[in-house]
């Protein structure tokens, strides 16, 4: 008998097939890493008479971030293979009774099934540091499955132990300010690190993360250029910039010096971009159940020192992500490749024109007019090539902006309590619909406290100023003509789009016509460039008057020489 009880099983003579098992809950924990439970399992299979195997043939099951509370032994990517084919070993075996299960329904599962295929289960390290041997080979023997229940009942009742003291200490946690409570993932733009001396030294804390910061900054500095967060989402994959959970699984790797575990890549997304930008976690607030956390004062306690975004930087960037109607937005990407959508138009009606694509082999690309695509009669419907608009838009402008210099305007941002206000409000509103319902008073003491420390915090916030936020601006060295030749049709049309550029086009006259009729066109730019637009125009135009006086502007190109600004760049 082994470990002295009766009932558990006999050690055996022969040599026994064996399947030595690994789990592994957290893949960085030291203390029940891979390597401890494989020589505590060679050791109490070499006393039993157990073979592994070796090489190509070793029998082995290795489940590593796996947890034996939420997935049973037949769920297992590795065990429950080996579960599957039962003639293909004699006995299992684990370094403890936790490695393998975790509540009674599983032990019952795991125990009948050993019964029914007559296996033995050996586990190195039992209760009380004795070896554990259940042997089902007696089918006649119930000792064995009894007291596998026993012990799995005292393993349930110890995992929901753990887990409320976890919990227990999770909650205290929360209230301790710079506190962070060690395990799991951290807010993305934060790693762990140990309490400074300086605040006790006991316990983690979060520091921004240098390579994740990066990104951040990437992210909202491409905001403030006026792109979307879809666009944005597009060029993180395509740089193959690492996910919040990718990048969380590579730093503990790195960390731990572990190979970094083989998953499909995820992908950045919309969604994934406005969770992280609108989290209060860049604040450094500790969150839980999606609302921040309180002291008595009602003030948020934070888990970082050192933040990532101070409370204005922060409230810009909300500002910026927030959805905006449809007409405010720049273009969206169209597969057509048409330069001048929403910008060419038909004089005589004011609809849009649209790309009509020539068949193959036959005729030209032609812009026509689309009113009867919106249910009106244009009593003067205009068709023009395609490739002589585009050329005409490009060089007119070129002409009146390209010489232009983009300017970046930087944001000071100032400081508005509101938002905030609005948050805390919201929070106190749906806390007071909780009034009544506690029944006991230290609940009902617990619901007071946070209500007078939401109130307070609303008291606080509303005796702040308001400070209103400026803007600079400084040159970047490039001009229109730099970013319209660097650009791809997507990135022209945006810039004539934001530009306020407007193509209107007559109906042609008959005759066969071999270049831009310029009477039939009307290119305009409106916006807030004018002064800029118009001292390069002008200083142009006396260059060339100085070296040919009969210069004169190009016929039929009319540029009211307006520039409506991006979000973050401009002219000047």
């Amino acid at each position: 008998m082994e470990n002295n009880h009766p009932g558990i099983g006999t050690a055996p003579t022969e040599t026994l097939r064996g399947v030595r098992c690994i789990r592994l809950s957290v893949r960085t924990d030291e203390t029940t890493s891979p390597e401890r439970q494989r020589e505590s399992d060679d050791i109490a299979a070499a006393a039993l008479g157990i073979d592994f195997g070796e090489g190509d043939a070793l029998r082995e099951a290795v489940d590593l971030d796996v947890s034996a509370s939420k997935v049973g032994p037949f769920e297992r990517p590795q065990l429950g293979e080996w579960l599957k084919r039962p003639d293909d070993f004699d006995a299992l075996v684990w370094w403890r009774f936790d490695r393998a299960i975790r509540s009674m329904g599983d032990m019952h599962e795991l125990a009948k099934w050993a019964k029914t295929h007559r296996k033995m289960l050996v586990f190195a390290e039992g209760i009380g540091g004795g070896r554990l041997v259940f042997d089902f080979r007696n089918p006649m023997d119930p000792m064995s499955e009894l007291m596998m229940l026993m012990l799995a009942f005292a393993a349930q009742v110890e995992s929901q132990s753990i887990s409320d003291r976890v919990t227990g200490a999770q909650a205290a946690m929360r209230k301790m300010a710079l506190r962070w409570r060690g395990g799991g993932q951290p807010p993305y733009g934060y790693v762990p690190a140990p309490m400074p001396a300086e605040h006790g030294g006991v316990g983690w804390t979060l520091l921004p993360d240098p390579d994740a910061v990066k990104i951040i900054e990437r992210i909202i500095a491409e905001l403030l250029e006026g792109r979307t967060l879809h666009a944005i989402a597009r060029g993180l994959n395509a740089d193959k910039v690492l996910t919040p959970a990718a990048h969380w699984a590579a730093y503990k790797a790195r960390t731990k010096n572990l190979p970094l575990p083989e998953r499909k890549p995820t992908q950045w997304r919309a969604k994934t971009l406005r969770n992280m930008l609108t989290s209060p976690a860049l604040l450094g607030w500790k969150a839980h159940q999606g609302k921040p956390v309180r002291d008595d004062q009602g003030n948020p306690i934070t888990a970082a020192e050192t933040p990532i975004l101070t409370r204005e930087e922060f409230d810009q960037v909300n500002a910026l992500v927030a959805p905006k109607p449809r007409s405010e937005g720049a273009p969206q990407r169209e597969d057509s490749g048409a330069l001048l959508l929403r910008v060419i138009h038909c004089a005589e009606c004011g609809s849009r024109m649209y790309l009509n694509k020539a068949r193959a082999g036959k005729g030209r690309d032609v812009y026509g007019c689309a009113s009867k695509r919106h249910g009106t009669l244009c009593s003067a419907p205009a068709t023009i090539r395609a490739d002589w608009v585009d050329e005409h838009v490009t060089a007119e402008f070129l002409r009146v902006a390209g010489q232009v210099q983009i300017m970046r305007i930087i944001e000071i941002p100032g400081y508005d309590p509101q938002p905030e206000i609005d948050a805390t409000l919201a929070e106190f509103e749906e806390h007071q619909t909780q009034k009544g319902r506690q029944k006991s008073k230290a609940a009902q003491a617990a619901w007071q406290r946070h209500a007078d420390a939401l109130d307070s915090r609303l008291a606080e916030l509303e005796s702040r100023e308001k400070t209103e936020p400026r803007r600079e601006a400084m040159a970047t060295g490039r001009t229109h003509a730099d970013e319209w030749h660097a650009a791809d049709v997507f990135g022209k049309r945006t810039m004539l789009v934001e530009a306020g550029a407007r193509l209107e086009i007559k109906r042609g006259t008959r005759g066969g016509w071999r270049t831009l009729d310029l009477r039939r066109v009307d290119f305009t730019i409106t916006g807030n460039l004018d002064p800029a637009i118009e001292e390069s125009v002008t200083m142009a135009d006396e260059l060339a008057t100085e070296h040919n006086p009969d210069h004169a502007p190009t016929l039929g190109a009319n540029a009211h020489r307006n520039l409506t600004p991006s979000t973050l760049a401009t002219a000047a």
